[in-house]
C-alpha cells in the first residue's frame, strides 16, 4: 500500500507527518488557511500560508485519487475480474493517470469491434497466432468461418482476431506508461497554418512553421499554440522525430509494442500479420490517444503555470503601497465624452463629482483647470489620481499645470492603472453604493480610491478583470477563480481590515466571514454606529463563536482597548495583559499599559520563553510581542509613484536609447510589461531584466514596482515597444525593413501572440537579440 495521505504530503512539503495531520484536522474543522497559518502555529509547527495553500490543494487531489481508487476497485470486483495482482497494482498507483491506465481494460464502454469478435468466438484464433507465429493465419482462420456468427470468410476472421489483439495491446498499462514516457522525452510539437488562414491568423505567424521538443515547450508558448488551434488558425500535432525524417524506416513505438508482447520477425508464417497488427495498434489506437493525452497534460501544466503567474501578479498588485487616507481627486480620462471627476475624502467617501472637457473636440482647458482648482480648494484634496487609459497623458499634463498654477493647494498627481474600473462601475455593488450616480462617474470614484488603498478597492472587482494575467482567458476559469480567490483572501487577511470603515466586499474576504455575514456587519454598523471593541462584534446577527474565532484577529477596531487595533487574537488577550502587567511592575507603573503599546524597544527585553505554556508556544508569544511593539503594522511597502517623462505621451514620441521611469504592470514567464506613459505597455524581455542570468522574472521585478528602463525598439504600426532594464546596453541602430529577419529559432524563442486582456503579450523578445 501507498503511505498515508499525511505522509505523502509531508514528504512533498518537507514537513513532519504530525504537522500535516494537525493542519488537515484544522481544515476539516472549517478553519481557514489565514487563521491556521497565523494563529495555530503551535499545532502545525509553523507552516506558513504558502505551505498551507499547497497542502490544501494537494489534499484535495489525493482525496480525489483515493475516492477514484475505491470506485475502480469496486467496479472491477463487481465484474469478478479483480485478481490479487491487479488489486496490488491499483493500490500502489500514485497518480490519476496510472489509475485510469490500469482501469482501461475494465471500463464500461460502447460495444467495440474487439468485443464483437470475441462474441463471434475469435479470441482463440487471436491467442493461437500470438502464441505460435509458425501457424499459417489463413489456415487457422478457416476453422473459425461461421456465417451464423457473422464470420463470413477467413478475411473477416483474421480482421476480428486483429481487433482483439489491438485492444489488448492498447489497454496494457505497462505499455502505455512506456510509450507515454518515450513521447514525453522525444516527442516534437509541430504546428502549421490552417489552409487559407495566412492573413486572418497573422498574429500567429510565428507558429506557421514551428517545431519544438515537447519537453522544452514553455507554458506561454503552449497556450499560444492552443489558442491558435482553437481559433482554427493553426494545425497542431505531436510527432516523433522519425515521423519528420523521410529517410526513417522504423518506428520506435511500434518496436516497444512488439517487444512488450514478444513479437519478432523471424520469417514465420504469422510474423507479417502480427507486425501489421502492431503497426495498426500504434497508428489507429495508440498514437492519437497518447497525442491527446500528452497535449492535454501540456495544456494542464501550462494552465497551472499561467494561473500561478496571474496569482503572483495579483498578490503583488493587491499589496502595492497605499497612498494613505488623504482626500483625493479621481480623474477618469476621456476625449469626446470628457474627463470624469470624483472627489473622495480621506476615508473614501464620495464628496463631489463633475465632468470637464479639456481635450478635443471642446478644448475647454481653462474651464477644466478652474473647476479642478475649485474642487481641490473646497474639499482640501491632496492627491490627484489619474486613470491610465485613453487621454491619460493629456490629462496628466492638465494636472501638472494645475499644480504649477496653484502651489498653495500642495497637490500631487499620480497615474494609476484603471484596469477593472469599468467592471466595478457596472457592478451590483457599485449600483447599490451609488444608485443615483452615472456609471462613468463611478469609475472615477474607483480610480481615486485605488490610489488611497489598492487592496480595499480592488477586492470589489472580479480578480480576472484586473488584467495582470498571462492568457487568463485560455485557462480553466474554475481553477483560475479558485486560485485568485485564495490570493485575495491571503492578502486581505495579511493586512487586516478596519471593521468600522470596510466595505462589504472587503469584509467578505476576511477569514470565516461570508458575503451575508459581511452585509450583516455593515447593516449593524449603520444602525448602531461604529463598533467600540471586537467583543461588540458578537452582537451581529448570525456571527457565532466559531466565526468570531476565525475572523476576530484580522478585524481592527480602534477603541478603548489598543489590542483591538492589533493582530493579537482576543483568545491571547490574557497573555498580552500579563506581559504588560509585568512590564508595568518593572517600570513602577509608569506609563500605563495603553501607553506602553506601540513603544519601540520596550518589548525587546521581554523573555518570550517565560510566557509559553501548553496553549501558547514560543511562535505565538513572539508574534504578540511584535504586535504590541507595532500594533496593526501594515506589511505593504511605503508609497512611491513613477514620474513619467514630460513630452513623451505617445508611441511616436519614443526613441531608441531614451531612458524612462515606468511602472511594472504585469510579469510573465518571458518578461515584464512596463507602463511608461504612452498608452501601450512595453516589454522588458527576460534577457533584458538584469546584467545576470534570470530564470524567473518575478525574482527581479513584481507588479507595481517603479523601474527605470531604456527604449530598445519601437514599432508604431504594430504598437510594440521593446525595453531593457540593462541601462548600460547600447540601443541598436535603426534597421531597414528589408534586412534579413531573425532565424526561425530566434522567433520561436522570442515571439508570443498577444494575450487577451489588453496587455501587450506579443513577445518583443527581439530586444537584445543581437546581444
Amino acid at each position: 500500500m501507498l503511505p498515508s495521505i499525511e505522509h505523502r504530503i509531508a514528504t512533498e512539503l518537507n514537513a513532519r507527518p504530525n504537522q500535516v495531520a494537525a493542519a488537515i484536522a484544522l481544515l476539516d474543522e472549517g478553519a481557514t488557511v489565514p487563521f491556521i497559518s497565523r494563529y495555530r502555529k503551535e499545532a502545525t509547527g509553523g507552516l506558513d500560508d504558502t505551505q498551507m495553500r499547497n497542502l490544501e490543494q494537494r489534499l484535495g487531489y489525493l482525496r480525489e485519487l483515493e475516492e477514484r481508487r475505491g470506485s475502480i476497485l469496486a467496479s472491477i470486483a463487481e465484474q469478478g475480474k479483480l485478481t490479487p495482482e491487479l488489486q496490488n497494482q491499483i493500490s500502489h498507483a500514485d497518480t490519476k493517470q496510472l489509475l485510469e491506465d490500469l482501469y482501461l481494460p475494465y471500463k464500461q464502454k460502447r460495444r467495440t469491434k474487439a468485443q464483437i469478435a470475441k462474441e463471434s468466438g475469435l479470441e482463440p484464433l487471436a491467442e493461437s497466432l500470438l502464441n505460435d507465429p509458425a501457424r499459417v493465419p489463413e489456415t487457422e482462420a478457416a476453422r473459425y468461418v461461421d456465417a451464423d456468427k457473422g464470420v463470413a470468410d477467413t478475411k473477416a476472421a483474421l480482421e476480428g482476431a486483429r481487433h482483439i489483439l489491438m485492444e489488448r495491446f492498447a489497454e496494457d498499462a505497462v505499455l502505455l506508461g512506456q510509450l507515454r514516457a518515450h513521447l514525453e522525452e522525444n516527442g516534437i510539437l509541430v504546428s502549421s497554418v490552417a489552409e487559407g488562414k495566412e492573413e486572418a491568423g497573422a498574429k500567429f505567424r510565428d507558429y506557421f512553421d514551428y517545431r519544438e521538443p515537447l519537453k522544452a515547450v514553455p507554458p506561454h508558448r503552449a497556450l499560444a499554440l492552443f489558442r491558435g488551434r482553437n481559433e482554427d488558425m493553426l494545425r497542431v500535432a505531436l510527432k516523433l522525430p522519425e515521423d519528420l525524417d523521410e529517410a526513417a524506416t522504423s518506428n520506435p513505438c511500434e518496436g516497444m509494442i512488439a517487444r512488450r508482447f514478444g513479437i519478432t520477425s523471424q520469417g514465420r508464417a504469422a510474423d507479417k500479420w502480427l507486425a501489421d497488427t502492431v503497426r495498426w495498434t500504434w497508428r489507429v489506437k495508440l498514437s492519437l490517444h497518447l497525442e491527446l493525452d500528452l497535449l492535454g497534460s501540456l495544456r494542464e501544466r501550462a494552465e497551472e503555470e499561467a494561473i500561478r503567474v496571474f496569482a503572483r501578479n495579483l498578490h503583488d498588485l493587491l499589496l502595492a503601497a497605499p497612498a494613505g487616507p488623504r482626500a483625493t481627486i479621481g480623474l477618469d480620462p476621456g476625449l469626446r465624452t470628457g474627463v470624469k471627476v470624483a472627489v473622495v475624502d480621506a476615508t473614501g467617501k464620495l464628496l463631489d463629482t463633475a465632468t470637464i472637457y479639456p481635450h478635443v473636440p471642446r478644448n475647454d482647458w481653462d474651464g477644466a483647470l478652474h473647476m479642478l482648482a475649485l474642487l481641490a480648494h473646497k474639499h482640501g484634496a491632496q492627491l490627484i489620481s489619474i486613470g491610465n487609459g485613453t487621454a491619460s497623458r493629456e490629462t496628466d499634463k492638465l494636472a501638472a499645470e494645475l499644480i504649477g498654477k496653484h502651489p498653495e493647494l500642495k497637490l500631487s498627481k499620480i497615474v494609476v492603472s484603471e484596469a477593472g474600473a469599468s467592471v466595478y462601475s457596472a457592478s451590483e455593488f457599485a449600483a447599490r453604493e451609488f444608485p443615483q450616480l452615472d456609471v462613468s462617474l463611478r469609475g472615477a470614484v474607483s480610480i481615486a480610491r485605488r490610489l488611497q488603498d489598492p487592496l480595499a478597492e480592488l477586492v470589489k472587482i472580479d480578480p480576472k478583470s484586473i488584467g495582470v494575467g498571462q492568457y487568463q482567458h485560455d485557462v480553466s476559469q474554475f481553477k483560475l477563480a479558485k486560485s485568485l480567490d485564495a490570493v485575495v483572501e491571503d492578502c486581505v487577511n495579511a493586512v487586516g481590515v478596519d471593521v468600522n470603515m470596510a466595505s462589504v466586499p472587503l469584509l467578505a474576504r476576511i477569514s470565516g466571514l461570508s458575503a451575508a455575514l459581511a452585509e450583516n456587519i455593515v447593516a449593524y454598523r449603520d444602525v448602531h454606529g461604529a463598533f467600540s471593541s471586537r467583543e461588540a462584534l458578537k452582537q451581529v446577527p448570525r456571527l457565532g463563536a466559531k466565526t468570531f474565532e476565525q475572523a476576530a484577529g484580522f478585524l481592527r477596531v480602534r477603541g478603548d482597548n489598543p489590542l483591538d487595533a492589533s493582530a493579537v487574537h482576543p483568545e491571547a488577550y490574557p497573555l498580552a495583559q500579563r506581559i504588560l502587567s509585568d512590564l508595568l511592575a518593572r517600570l513602577d507603573g509608569k506609563p500605563d499599559s495603553r501607553a506602553l503599546i506601540g513603544q519601540s524597544g520596550v518589548f525587546n527585553a521581554v523573555d518570550a520563553n517565560r510566557y509559553t505554556d501548553e496553549r501558547f508556544g514560543l511562535p505565538t508569544v513572539q508574534d504578540i510581542l511584535r504586535e504590541m511593539e507595532k500594533p496593526g503594522r501594515d506589511p505593504r511597502p511605503a508609497f512611491k509613484a513613477a514620474i513619467f517623462k514630460e513630452g513623451v505621451e505617445d508611441l511616436k514620441d519614443l526613441q531608441p536609447g531614451m531612458v524612462l521611469e515606468g511602472v511594472v504592470t504585469n510579469v510573465t514567464n518571458f518578461g515584464a510589461f512596463v507602463d511608461v506613459g504612452v498608452h501601450q505597455d512595453g516589454l522588458v524581455h527576460i534577457s533584458a531584466l538584469a546584467d545576470k542570468f534570470v530564470k524567473d522574472p518575478h525574482s527581479v521585478v513584481k507588479a507595481g514596482d517603479v523601474v527605470k528602463v531604456k527604449v530598445v525598439e519601437v514599432d508604431v504600426q504594430r504598437k510594440r515597444v521593446a525595453l531593457t532594464m540593462r541601462l548600460g546596453d547600447a540601443a541598436p541602430a535603426a534597421r531597414d525593413k528589408s534586412e534579413s529577419k531573425a532565424t526561425p529559432k530566434q522567433v520561436r524563442q522570442a515571439a508570443v501572440p498577444a494575450p487577451a486582456g489588453g496587455a501587450m503579450a506579443d513577445a518583443l523578445a527581439r530586444a537584445l537579440r543581437n546581444k
